[in-house]
């Protein structure tokens, strides 16, 4: 099993997250393997955005292969800001206690930033912003690619700066927190701080990064080609 209950110097601990002083009601230990879950976690994301690509080559057999990758960045992003995410911000409170499969998977990210067991006022704030902002401009997004919309590079610009900027707050608050106040909210182990707390958040940078640099190069190069135009 995963986020099972430690023992500390006080006697038995009644969870394992960090900080270790940290009350979380009602948490109960995960009863799936993390493999398990993780497992059933990753094929809904993975039919998901497989469904999202045959729909998409049905409709623009057209649409280049480098296209139907970004594409399926964003329909990656639209499931897990609107369905992933948006389950947080509605059950936040009782996702300490629950065996669901989101739930679970939630408390074994939690492992790397306890705040998404109690009910955090940031951690809210950002994702209810993610859930009802970046994740349907993300759907809008990987419609536009699908059509070739002029709309596209625009739509993509602006869901990149969100991601950059959302990445940047949740970094930083942590930071902040560890550097002036002594508080740590992630387990110290690799697996915890390196692997869930950056690795799982670094596509959220580099992607993105990658894609505004796409999106401001194609924006100037439609500039050009009017200037040019009204040149003429």
């Amino acid at each position: 099993m995963f986020g099972e209950v430690e023992e500390n110097v006080d006697g038995p601990a009644m969870h394992p997250y960090y900080p270790q002083h940290v009350a979380i009601p009602n948490y109960v230990p995960n009863t799936t393997s993390l493999i398990v879950a993780l497992g059933v976690f990753g094929a809904i994301i993975g039919s998901v955005v497989l469904a999202a690509l045959v729909l998409t080559r049905q409709f623009n057999p057209k649409l280049q292969r480098g296209d139907q990758l970004v594409l399926s960045w964003f329909v990656l992003c639209a499931f897990l800001h609107c369905c992933f995410e948006g389950y947080f911000v509605v059950n936040h409170a009782a996702i300490a206690g629950s065996q669901g499969l989101f739930a679970q998977v939630w408390k074994e990210y939690a492992l790397s930033d306890s705040r998404y067991l109690t009910s955090d006022p940031f951690m809210l704030c950002i994702e209810t912003l993610t859930t009802l902002i970046w994740g349907p401009l993300s759907v809008l997004t990987a419609v536009s690619i699908a059509r070739d919309s002029k709309l596209r590079h625009l739509a993509q610009v602006v869901v990149c700066i969100g991601h950059l900027y959302g990445v940047a707050l949740y970094y930083g608050t942590c930071h902040f927190e560890e550097k002036y106040r002594g508080v740590s909210y992630s387990r110290p182990e690799f697996l915890y701080f390196w692997v869930y707390y950056v690795g799982f958040n670094a596509p959220w940078v580099v992607v993105p990064l990658f894609l505004a640099y796409q999106s401001a190069t194609a924006i100037q190069r439609s500039f050009n080609a009017a200037e040019v135009r009204k040149a003429s």
